[in-house]
């Protein structure tokens, strides 16, 4: 039985959109609203989900189609389901011709079709155990490693580092070690990754291999991952932070033939005036760092954005930290910081002025009566925003955790997509890398974010005397198409207000 898949209403005023493109082939197989193609209007690009499960047997639309609401676009053949396996919710499934098993890729996330092979772990011919992990994938949120469905070995890559592959693809290709006939069954490849023992120390084989590639005692290797695990965030911290250092291996052979005395003579009397290798370095921008430009100049080309400023006195709260710091992390197992107390200000805020809450979709504006809190954390492949969903109902401890936990996984890349999403407000802190003022970029299709800045004391006016306080600088970024500039300035007063006062964060007021 075939049911057609039509053009939804699209909104007010709209009649008609473009097919944009089709995210699957006819053939593919699909579940109950899972998103198939996307459609461009004069306002937004939206998802058209697939209205049964089924198999895609015909695209009556292709891209570019000038489609009308309510038109034919393609037709899903729901008798085929049954044997099928979908896409969506068993991609991760692996393929057995009872002599080898297909890798294939798992499902990403909700709306996510498609990632790049970011890093093979493992190479042609070499041996791997269950679960363990064999390549990295990138996705526009999150790297993840995909396992091991079986142990055995490596006996064909399918797609190289770089290639775009979709949900469901295969990748590589592994056979039994004992050569023993291996059954169709299945199993997950996005398990975490089997921890192995060096030294000691508790690691993954990709960690390990990372340290093993660069040389690096693991040893000397700070590690924070439970239990004492050593991650690949530790590891890529390491690697920064000691760059240039002596620490990896060809930087130590290097060191050790410079101070052989025929080379230490040479290089008295033959000093290089550039340095050696390549002047410059041509890299392939990584997924992450594409969307992050594509959204953050979407922003800019979509939102009337305008910053206002203003300076907080930091006084009380640094003086209620100092007061009450040892209690509270006895009490709660983390330190009490100043990223709750902001959070908190914002959410009094946000309640009295509702369109920053807000966002426009269409020709519609979304009022929101939930408060999803995004904090922005810097990490090595590129900045991420976990969200605290419902931060409203979170107390200090709480917010600290969560802000803590989220910190830790983000330097990991162990982000689900789902703490990623669903947003309403944003606050980042350039603070922690020394900025004293900036113009954060909305993060759409948000309405405001809040920039928090370096403390730094300055004089300050207090009543007829001059007192040197530690000072602030607030940045609050908005979309003049939704927030009004008195809306606007006033929040960012009632956040000051806030701070220099925290018993109004008690009171909500």
């Amino acid at each position: 039985m075939a049911t057609e898949i039509k053009v939804p209403t699209l909104g007010e005023s709209l009649t008609e959109g473009t097919v944009a493109n089709w995210l699957k082939s006819v053939g593919d197989t699909v579940a109950i609203d899972e998103p198939i193609l996307e459609l461009e209007t004069d306002k937004v690009t939206m998802e058209v989900n697939a209205p049964v499960a089924g198999t895609l047997t015909e695209i009556t639309a292709a891209a570019g189609a000038e489609v009308e609401v309510g038109g034919i676009l393609g037709l899903i053949d729901e008798s085929v389901e049954a044997n099928a396996p979908t896409r969506a919710k068993e991609a991760d499934l692996v393929v057995s011709d009872g002599k080898s098993i297909d890798v294939v890729v798992p499902v990403l996330g909700e709306s996510l079709t498609e990632g790049t092979v970011a890093n093979w772990l493992k190479v042609v011919g070499d041996a791997v155990a269950l679960d363990e992990p064999l390549l990295e994938l990138e996705t526009d949120k999150v790297t993840i490693e995909v396992n091991a469905p079986i142990a055995g070995n490596l006996i064909e890559i399918l797609a190289n580092v770089g290639d775009e592959v979709e949900v469901g693809a295969a990748l590589g290709r592994l056979g039994s070690s004992d050569g023993a006939k291996i059954p169709a069954s299945t199993v997950s490849a996005s398990e975490p990754s089997e921890m192995v023992l060096s030294n000691d120390i508790q690691m993954s084989p990709a960690v390990r291999k990372i340290i093993e590639d660069q040389g690096f005692d693991a040893t000397k290797i700070p590690a924070t991952g439970k239990d004492g695990r050593l991650t690949k965030g530790d590891v890529l911290a390491f690697q920064k932070v000691n760059s240039g250092l002596g620490i990896s291996k060809s930087v130590t052979e290097a060191v050790s033939l410079a101070h052989s005395p025929d080379v230490a003579d040479s290089a008295r009397t033959q000093i290089p005036s550039i340095p050696a290798g390549p002047r410059e370095e041509r890299v392939k921008m990584t997924r992450l760092r594409k969307v992050i430009a594509g959204r953050l100049k979407e922003a800019q080309n979509t939102a009337a954005m305008l910053t206002t400023f203003n300076e907080v006195d930091m006084s009380a709260v640094i003086d209620a930290r100092a007061e009450f710091q040892e209690k509270f992390e006895k009490i709660h197992g983390v330190r009490l910081g100043f990223m709750s107390y902001f959070v908190k200000a914002a959410i009094v805020a946000l309640k009295e002025f509702p369109a920053v809450n807000a966002e426009i979709q269409g020709d519609e504006i979304v009022y929101k009566n939930y408060y999803n809190i995004g904090v922005a954390v810097g990490t090595p492949t590129g900045l991420v925003v976990p969200v605290l969903k419902n931060a409203d109902q979170m107390s200090f401890a709480d917010i600290e955790k969560n802000i803590k936990d989220f910190g830790r996984r983000a330097r990991d890349g162990q982000l689900s997509l789902d703490e990623m999403t669903d947003g309403s407000f944003t606050i980042t802190n350039g603070g922690i890398y020394g900025s004293m003022l900036s113009t954060p970029i909305i993060n759409a299709p948000q309405s405001g974010i809040l920039g928090m800045h370096n403390i730094v004391k300055r004089p300050w006016v207090v009543g007829e005397d001059i007192k040197v306080r530690p000072i602030m600088y607030l940045a609050h970024s908005y979309d003049h198409r939704i927030v009004d500039g008195r809306e606007a300035v006033s929040m960012l007063v009632r956040i000051k207000e806030c701070i220099e006062n925290p018993q109004r964060i008690m009171l909500d007021m």
